[in-house]
């Protein structure tokens, strides 16, 4: 069953439920969107009544605004208590912390943040909302002297960002302080199947232009990330829900998106879970450009992607697939741009394959670009990572 919600429904996606004829809930979204009308959609109480009666309880949406709505009316489903043992991330903390013994975090309200002692919290370490989305709020500290700047630019961005996300998706009022991890980040879709057996569906790269950017640019994933990661990371999944039934919360049915650290130790440390969804804002699209993997249809058929065969097609050994986000520079105000130049961000790339354009004025991203990059030609990868956006910002006089 599915509940769609702003800020972006792919076409993929919305082909999906058509094709499948999902049951899918009747909101603002859904109705914007103009399914057939072989596609009924259900109100609240059809919604609930028939997920009452199946079996097996898939819920699926594609944007973290759907929880508001989990959270009040699928209580009876004990799914909003999943949901947030990943989506505090205090609370995720103590989830793996018999797994990662050695690893330092803290909370902290954000009105208490003036009064802290910086000393005293070992370094270099991450900043960020327990309950928070998109990297917003998100700050590398690797030296005390650095805080003040930190704290100002955190308060700005609270600032501009208050009102933007219900608080069961970003909330202003809670910070964690945690170890920061050294080493490549990855970003998965997985599901738990209906034994509680982890699928994996896709493993990406982020990557970063320095250290001490931690923005959401470039999303990579090729055979060669697949192959290095894919067993260790099943082999987490299962420690996670192996975790999450000692609290009587055992995983089943349940997608998720979860980003990884790799230490210097080469293990894997979790950053944050994101539940009920896949990777936002479309992003998990790669995988099916990547691999032909439809991670909608995988998760509601109960499907396990065939890796081994997938990785014998040797036309992919000199393929990258990326996702990059023309995200609005935080400097600069909305209302001073005049237009984007998409073709011109096109242009750029040796291989496009989909351009996804959104309303810039409404959310601070102007568009995502799918590519196929040669490994020979990973420069345009490496140039955009450090491109300045304001190259393709037309901006009023």
């Amino acid at each position: 069953m599915i509940i769609l919600d702003e800020p972006y429904v792919s076409q993929l996606l919305k082909d999906t439920i058509t094709e499948m004829r999902l049951p899918l809930l009747k909101n603002k979204t859904s109705e914007r969107l103009g399914f057939d009308e072989d596609i009924k959609l259900l109100k609240d109480e059809e919604f609930i009544e028939l997920l009452k009666k199946q079996k097996a309880c898939k819920i699926y949406s594609n944007s973290e605004i759907s929880l508001v709505w989990i959270a009040d009316k699928l209580v009876f489903t004990g799914i909003p208590e999943k949901i947030w043992l990943f989506k505090d991330k205090l609370r995720f903390r103590e989830l793996v912390e018999s797994i990662y013994p050695d690893f330092s975090y803290q909370g902290v309200e954000f009105g208490k943040l003036d009064e802290l002692d910086i000393e005293s919290i070992r370094k270099p370490f991450i900043i960020k909302p327990a309950v928070g989305f998109f990297s917003a709020g998100v700050y590398k500290v690797s030296a005390s002297e650095e805080w003040g700047s930190v704290l100002r630019a955190l308060k700005q961005e609270m600032e501009t960002i208050k009102g933007l996300f219900p608080d069961q998706v970003f909330s202003s009022g809670r910070f964690v302080f945690e170890d920061y991890i050294e080493g490549p980040e990855l970003a998965v879709d997985a599901y738990y199947n209906s034994e509680g057996k982890p699928v994996i569906l896709d493993i990406l790269e982020h990557l970063f232009p320095s250290e001490e950017d931690v923005e959401d640019k470039v999303y990579v994933t090729s055979k060669k990330t697949i192959k290095t990661y894919l067993e260790e990371t099943l082999e987490l999944l299962k420690k996670i829900n192996e975790a999450a039934k000692l609290l009587d919360a055992e995983l089943r049915n349940f997608p998720l998106h979860i980003e990884l650290r790799v230490d210097k130790q080469k293990r894997l440390i979790p950053v944050e879970v994101n539940p009920i969804r896949f990777a936002g804002w479309c992003t998990t699209d790669i995988a099916y450009y990547a691999y032909g993997i439809n991670v909608h249809r995988y998760f509601f058929e109960g499907l396990e992607p065939d890796w081994r065969e997938i990785l014998k097609d040797e036309e992919k050994d000199d393929r990258t697939y990326c996702l990059l986000i023309a995200k609005k520079p935080d400097d600069i105000k909305t209302a001073d741009i005049e237009a984007f130049d998409y073709e011109g961000f096109v242009s750029d790339f040796e291989t496009p394959l989909e351009l996804r354009k959104l309303d810039y004025r409404q959310y601070p991203v102007f568009a995502f670009l799918f590519t196929e990059t040669r490994n020979s030609n990973w420069i345009e990868i490496d140039r955009y990572l450090r491109v300045d956006l304001k190259k393709y910002m037309q901006m009023k006089k």
